[in-house]
């Protein structure tokens, strides 16, 4: 594998890999540099394995020109995390396989991995095995394990239930739009939504255990929200004047603004938030509407239909 100041072989990054994963927590008994890693069993009979994989690609997920190595790997990180929280899930290890062009010089190697392992830290997993390998372009597969007693599937949702979000939605598509048109931010919202597309910002604190149906909004509240009522057999009724006083909506409208968007065509049409949309009774985060008789989704009352989340193309 060679890079513009001199060769780098694999062992080399494996090495320097293995340095910034390692872990001390006490249930890996074999972590990087064998075959496959080993992992102590959970203890407790009823508690059941979640595990999902993701993947990332260069110029579909992420471009270099727009984003750091550090916050490419916080960002690929995120979304699978995001997706064990979505199942009610702790999150434990992540196994990582890259592919490399070759031409790719250490230090953004170095970036990407300390930028992997500085959110799966935040998330309370450790990076435990993956592969390596050359491709023609950057390629960031993840697979994330986690457990928990009672998973929280899409299907829960009853009516009677009022429904949340961890956070408001949208700033992702927003700083896309942005970097899309060339526009450089001048204010804090605007700062914020670049900020939230190169790496967002996953609510790990936020407990939605006692949630009826859960799940992470990687494409479009307009998508996954729609998935789960018919997952649940139900309709999702959503409040636009809820929504309206939600913290951070006067800020992501000055940015749709300057955009020359409505602002609901980022939160309910933009992706990878990764923010987690809730059923349930007195949960905690944002309430934006309730579950109702029915199917579909109802109550979403804007200018236009908005175009749902599309990476870059």
């Amino acid at each position: 594998m060679g890079s513009s100041n001199g060769a780098i072989n694999e062992a080399e990054v494996i090495a320097l890999l293995a340095k910034i994963f390692q872990s001390t927590d006490p249930r890996i008994e074999v972590g990087i540099g064998d075959d496959a890693a080993v992992v102590k069993s959970i203890d407790t009979p009823t508690s059941r394995q979640v595990i999902t994989t993701d993947m990332a690609v260069e110029g579909v997920h992420f471009k270099k020109e727009w984003s750091s190595a550090f916050e490419i790997g916080r960002k690929v990180t995120a979304a699978n995390l995001a997706d064990l929280l979505a199942m009610g899930a702790i999150p434990n290890y992540l196994v990582v396989a890259i592919s490399l062009t070759g031409f790719e010089e250490l230090s953004w190697i170095k970036d990407l991995a300390e930028g992997i392992a500085h959110e799966a830290k935040l998330g309370g997993a450790s990076v435990i095995g993956g592969d390596l390998t050359r491709g023609e372009s950057i390629t960031i597969s993840m697979t994330a394990l986690g457990t928990t007693l009672n998973p929280i599937l899409r299907s829960g949702a009853e009516v009677g239930d009022s429904i949340y979000l961890s956070s408001l939605t949208g700033w992702s598509a927003a700083g896309l739009r942005m970097l899309e048109n060339g526009l450089a931010p001048k204010s804090e919202a605007e700062f914020k939504a670049v900020s939230e597309f190169r790496a967002p910002t996953i609510d790990y604190e936020m407990n939605f255990q006692k949630a009826s149906s859960m799940c992470d909004i990687s494409d479009a509240i307009l998508i996954q929200a729609k998935q789960l009522a018919e997952a649940s057999g139900v309709a999702l009724s959503f409040d636009m004047k809820a929504i309206s006083s939600a913290p951070e909506f006067a800020e992501l409208s000055s940015v749709a603004q300057r955009l020359e968007m409505d602002v609901f065509e980022f939160i309910f049409g933009g992706g990878e938030d990764h923010v987690l949309l809730a059923t349930g009774k007195s949960l905690p985060g944002i309430y934006v509407g309730e579950v109702i008789a029915g199917s579909g989704l109802k109550g979403l009352e804007m200018k236009k239909a908005p175009e749902t989340w599309r990476h870059f193309n």
